[in-house]
């Protein structure tokens, strides 16, 4: 088995990679961390956006986890679909748990598994962009953890929930996916730069990219409050 450090947690590589005396369980892990973002709403600090690009990168090696397919595309497009499933139960079970326990996590003390900030942040953010609100959080770490539980606790209407839920799953499995995979391949075809030597750069740079519309959000926020003292 692997041996466990705890900067693994914020590592992509190391649930690709993860197996167990020789058994590889990659494709197992990133289904399941797809899913714990939403479903078990403790995955905020889980590596989401930066392991699908990977996984799109090595879709190979996590697909042969399962079966062996000759077709890259069929490969990706597989592969993409899991994912998009994962994500679309996860945020099933965050709806389930919204409506059910609204009352309890606005009133829960905060802990390393839950930040009550961040739960009204997303809230804020819900209802200024409602249904979709779904869509965008999916490419937002933190709010991707959060909006389908606030989405249960405004008691949004579920046909209208699954729809962006679904819409939005595949979307953000399919586009990270598939650019990982492809321009892997192009940048290795047409200049020979192998992105497999640069996974820092690449991790570092999606976590810039995806957290900004954050950070920016919070910036804004600074000022306001200021002017409300």
């Amino acid at each position: 088995m692997n041996s466990f450090d705890w900067k693994n947690l914020i590592d992509p590589l190391f649930y690709i990679h993860f197996d167990v005396n020789g058994i590889k369980l990659g494709i197992y892990i990133v289904l399941f961390i797809v899913f714990a973002e939403t479903g078990l709403f403790a995955g905020f600090f889980l590596p989401g956006d930066s392991l699908l690009f990977l996984a799109g990168i090595y879709n190979r090696e996590l697909i042969e986890n399962i079966l062996f397919i000759e077709s890259d595309f069929v490969n990706v497009t597989l592969l993409a679909s899991m994912v998009a499933a994962a994500g679309i139960l996860g945020n099933m079970i965050g709806y389930w748990f919204g409506s059910k326990s609204g009352y309890y996590l606005y009133n829960k003390e905060d802990s390393f598994w839950f930040k009550r900030k961040y739960l009204v942040q997303s809230k804020d953010f819900f209802e200024r962009h409602g249904g979709r609100a779904i869509i965008f959080a999916r490419f937002l770490p933190i709010f991707r953890t959060f909006a389908p539980i606030v989405a249960g606790i405004v008691n949004m209407e579920r046909k209208k929930f699954m729809f962006y839920n679904v819409v939005s799953s595949f979307v953000w499995s399919f586009t990270l996916i598939f650019a990982g995979h492809y321009l892997y391949g192009f940048l290795l075809d047409s200049y020979q730069i192998d992105l497999k030597e640069h996974i820092e750069l690449i991790v570092i740079g999606l976590v810039v990219v995806t957290l900004l519309p954050v950070i920016l959000k919070f910036a804004k926020k600074i000022p306001a409050a200021e002017d409300d003292k």
